[in-house]
């Protein structure tokens, strides 16, 4: 008798095979044809949009970068590769929505939709397919726009400039910016406003130490004080900055002007500076918890412009995914509607519509948000509750 032998990896992925089609003839029948009706425009879609958005937004630069700077074409092609789930991200609801309305259009233009409306099925229950399936590109969106986008646009980054030549360094970090804001002491020393402390800046950060240092302190009202240095570095025992073979400059409310050179002078400030240069400059290349520790950096030097446009970012984390089942539930809606007729070329054309629509609603709200008009969490999610509201007069429409 033979013995047959399966490897461990055979066996995982019979038994998951088994599991998933087991799940997936637990859905009705309903539900499973329509599934199968959309995964094929949905796929369709994220390439269209992928491809145009990814030729645009970095192909483009790499073959200038190959031509001109002779960046080798293996490391272009590793760079582009890096810089997919990005554009991904920007594709998923864009394609839920073209997927939805071409597949709802034909199924209406062969009169499937009208069948199924004759033996009792509601549009609201035709389309919960398409709204489960956009619930799961939300959940998809998320996770890239969270966890795999950040840490790729990162060693994209660093794999371009390592090819160019350029310095790396694992802690690194340009052009360096932190102000702190509090309260400046006036001449009477007991009345106090508040106002811009300290502004520091370092034109790199390189491990561990910040080169090229110029920091302006307004502690004192009428007092002015520039502090340049070559280099400096954090003192975690001192709890100060530590700054190396620099000058320091005063200038008074008379308008006298002193000035020293030091070897080492010991300057009172916290470390934030170092934890906002191991930050993304883009608030879109950051996870949700880099924007969050962000933000409290912010506030923690009072900076409240930056603060509040730190919170609607994080709250644009949220939002952004949910462009997906706002997007899947107009494009259902507009796509059941009876007699609807849409080809491919006027679904692509509606969804740009659409698209654009929407995204001058969120950039616009954003704005008002980032401003102060109106509190970041109202900002950010104002745009989706009102599309929200618009899918489901479409949806209420379309199941008359």
């Amino acid at each position: 008798m033979r013995i047959v032998r399966f490897k461990e990896s055979d066996v995982l992925y019979f038994l998951s095979r088994r599991y998933f089609v087991s799940v997936w003839k637990k859905f009705p029948l309903l539900d499973r044809w329509i599934l199968g009706e959309l995964l094929a425009p949905l796929i369709f879609a994220i390439a269209a949009f992928t491809v145009v958005s990814l030729s645009v937004g970095v192909m483009f630069d790499l073959v200038r970068k190959i031509v001109e700077s002779g960046l080798p074409v293996f490391t272009a092609v590793k760079v582009l590769i890096l810089r997919l789930p990005s554009f991904l991200v920007i594709s998923f609801p864009m394609a839920t929505l073209m997927a939805t309305l071409l597949a709802f259009s034909r199924l209406s233009a062969n009169s499937e939709l009208k069948a199924l409306r004759s033996v009792g099925v509601s549009t609201k229950r035709m389309i919960a397919p398409a709204i489960l399936l956009s619930i799961l590109m939300t959940g998809m969106t998320f996770t890239f726009n969270d966890v795999i986008v950040p840490r790729a646009n990162r060693y994209a980054e660093f794999t371009l400039q390592r090819a160019l030549g350029k310095a790396i360094s694992t802690e690194k970090g340009d052009d360096i910016i932190y102000s702190r804001f509090g309260r400046i002491t006036t001449s009477n020393d007991r009345d106090r406003k508040k106002g811009l402390a300290q502004l520091f800046y370092a034109r790199e950060f390189r491990k561990g130490q910040m080169k090229g240092v110029t920091v302006l302190d307004f502690s004192r009202f009428g007092y002015t004080q520039m502090l340049t240095s070559d280099k400096a570095i954090w003192n975690e025992k001192e709890s100060k900055w530590e700054f190396l073979d620099g000058q320091v400059l005063t200038t008074t409310p008379n308008g006298d002007t002193t000035s020293a050179e030091f070897d080492r002078y010991l300057y009172p400030l916290s470390s934030a500076p170092i934890r906002i240069s191991r930050l993304p400059k883009d608030a879109n290349n950051m996870t949700v918890n880099e924007a969050i520790q962000a933000q409290r950096l912010y506030a923690e030097a009072g900076n409240r412009k930056e603060a509040r446009r730190m919170k609607v970012r994080i709250q644009e984390k949220f939002t952004l995914p949910m462009a997906c089942l706002v997007f899947g539930l107009i494009g259902s809606s507009l796509g059941a509607k009876p007699n609807s007729r849409t080809s491919r070329s006027q679904g692509f054309g509606i969804s740009v519509v659409l698209i654009l629509m929407y995204y001058v609603l969120s950039f616009s709200f954003s704005s008002l948000g980032v401003k102060g008009t109106l509190f970041p969490f109202i900002a950010a999610w104002s745009p989706v509750v009102i599309s929200m509201l618009c899918g489901w007069f479409l949806l209420e429409e379309a199941n008359r």
